[in-house]
């Protein structure tokens, strides 16, 4: 035999071996993927806990996935961020008096529920009436998380930021005065050291709106506490009619809110 032909006979023999073998090699790995589609079947058919698992995942990412792309809106978690609540979710009571104060300041009555819910939670916890603390967000900012007086008292409790910033560390940082539930708290434990400093709720309220040092308080302690024994009568099922404010209290007004008569505030650390 030619050397020719020696060297064709090798390169046959040399791409049928390589032919048989990508064959064996295709053959197995079929089987074998297979195999694993049957195992993974029989796996998910026994443990759905598994399969359930595997698909809510699959969800997640795929509606992630939209968002990214924007073609979808952002998940429905993102609602939970806001602060509402259901009135009929409320108890009896407290459902009361959040459709009162809803009706009266011509709020929408799902985040005034939240509030409620939240003044009812703080005040038991702190021995102090939820009614008072909705009475003192009424008068000072009429439900508006972004009131904010010539003074510069903020949020529904109108406190002043910048004297009490330091409570707001834990909110994440002063812009917290305008959460409205980080600003009730805040507003609570204002609250709470004006009324100890003084020895009285009616004096607490006078170092509240900063006027414990002077000779009144433009009416402000009487407006806060006539607006509680409304709110008190009004939580224990009685009738009260729930007439607006003459004027919308969407900004408070120089006679009340905390700082706004505040021209010793500098003076009050509490």
């Amino acid at each position: 035999m030619s050397a020719s032909r020696k060297i064709s006979s090798g390169l046959k023999t040399f791409v049928s071996d390589i032919a048989n073998g990508l064959f064996e090699i295709t053959h197995n790995g079929f089987a074998m993927l297979g195999l694993v589609v049957v195992f993974v079947a029989v796996t998910l058919t026994v443990r759905p806990e598994i399969r359930e698992l595997g698909e809510s995942r699959l969800i997640d990412w795929l509606q992630a996935r939209q968002v990214s792309l924007g073609l979808q809106e952002a998940p429905p978690e993102l609602a939970d961020r806001a602060t509402a609540a259901d009135p009929k979710d409320l108890p009896q009571q407290q459902a009361t008096v959040a459709y009162w104060l809803s009706k009266k300041y011509r709020v929408a009555p799902e985040p005034v529920s939240a509030l409620v819910a939240e003044a009812y939670d703080i005040g038991g916890r702190t021995k102090l009436d939820p009614t008072l603390i909705l009475a003192i967000m009424a008068i000072e900012s009429g439900f508006n998380p972004f009131a904010q007086s010539a003074m510069g008292a903020q949020g529904l409790m109108q406190v002043m930021t910048k004297i009490h910033g330091d409570k707001y560390e834990n909110f994440g940082g002063h812009l917290a005065a305008f959460d409205p539930v980080a600003n009730l708290r805040v507003g609570v434990k204002v609250l709470q050291e004006c009324i100890a400093r003084a020895g009285s709720l009616e004096g607490g309220l006078r170092y509240y709106v900063g006027a414990g040092n002077q000779e009144g308080d433009g009416g402000y302690a009487g407006k806060v506490l006539a607006e509680h024994a409304r709110l008190q009568s009004v939580a224990a099922g009685k009738s009260v009619p729930a007439t607006p404010p003459a004027q919308a209290q969407t900004v408070p007004s120089d006679d009340g809110g905390a700082g706004t008569v505040e021209k010793v505030a500098a003076l009050f650390r509490f």
